[in-house]
């Protein structure tokens, strides 16, 4: 087992063995697994170490452009690997997950909106992969692409989560595939469309402003989502959650990465207002609390 495996390894003997109560739920068939195809996980920075800088980049509006010195964080590469049992089970744990929202979704847009929900697939890769967003996205981690109403997720982001950002547990990692999935539901609501024009239209400052809030909501329908499945909770698990949220607000990252917290290059709110958003989200168990645009105070 390579450095990879040995990390995938200790983190899910550390966090999935026995939180969220998903032994009965089924997985989802809205999965695309790409691991076997590779990913450039061998070459320049590795796999895990280049996950780590994609996901400081994405969350904390850092530029990693040197660090990935000349790597195309979006090219394929042609080699690949089985993965292992423990990868697997980390593959397993999110497609229920995945699950949970589907049905959580289909619900809640049935009952609060009159409306029929459509679920994004969830691409499982290794490394590093291709999407419509690619380059356009910038470096990232986790993401969601509207263009082909996919989410994109490297499990081995669990163990970067925990291990490097500070936020373990299983219900963290299952606050970010509802993250995910949260910009999912608004680019079926037409937000994401919104938003992206108004960017297009705005200067830098600006727009850093109306993604923060775009990244607010998604953390308070992740909120919203948590309550719904609160019968599969655990106690601790949405202490979990905040404190994933609290780990990966722009402040606490650029602070960690020996920055003064630089507010107008904010692209996903402090710390104190993703954990507030996601706990507005829980309380109110509705997604018309989450109107972070209409918010005069974040």
């Amino acid at each position: 087992m390579g450095p990879r495996g040995r990390i995938v390894t200790a983190y899910l003997c550390q966090t999935l063995g026995g939180h969220m109560r998903l032994r009965n739920i089924r997985g989802s068939r809205n999965i695309e697994d790409r691991r076997r195809s590779g990913g450039g996980a061998e070459a320049g920075i590795g796999g895990v170490g280049l996950l780590v800088v994609l996901a400081i980049g994405y969350f904390a509006g850092i530029d990693v452009t040197p660090l990935l010195q000349g790597q195309d964080p979006y090219a394929q590469g042609q080699s690949g690997r089985a993965p292992t049992a423990e990868e697997e089970r980390a593959a397993e744990f999110t497609s229920k997950v995945l699950a949970t929202t589907e049905e959580v979704w289909a619900d809640l847009f049935r009952e609060q909106l009159g409306q029929e929900y459509r679920p994004p697939v969830l691409v499982l890769y290794s490394g590093v992969t291709q999407s419509p967003c690619g380059g356009a996205s910038g470096a990232t981690g986790p993401f969601y692409c509207p263009a082909d109403r996919k989410a994109y997720l490297d499990t081995a982001f669990f163990a970067t989560l925990a291990q490097r950002l500070g936020a373990g547990g299983d219900f963290a990692a299952a606050y970010v595939i509802a993250h995910e999935v949260a910009h999912h539901v608004q680019n079926e609501l037409g937000i994401l469309g919104q938003v992206n024009e108004a960017r297009q239209a705005s200067g830098e400052a600006r727009a850093n402003a109306l993604t923060v809030r775009l990244e607010l909501q998604a953390d308070c329908l992740s909120g919203v989502w948590a309550q719904a499945v609160g019968g599969l909770l655990e106690p601790g698990d949405i202490d979990e959650a905040l404190n994933a949220a609290r780990m990966i607000g722009d402040d606490h990252l650029q602070r960690s990465a020996g920055r003064v917290p630089q507010p107008h290059t904010f692209t996903h709110g402090t710390s104190e207002q993703r954990s507030g958003w996601f706990t507005k989200g829980y309380r109110s168990g509705r997604m018309q609390a989450c109107d972070t645009f209409g918010a005069d105070r974040l």
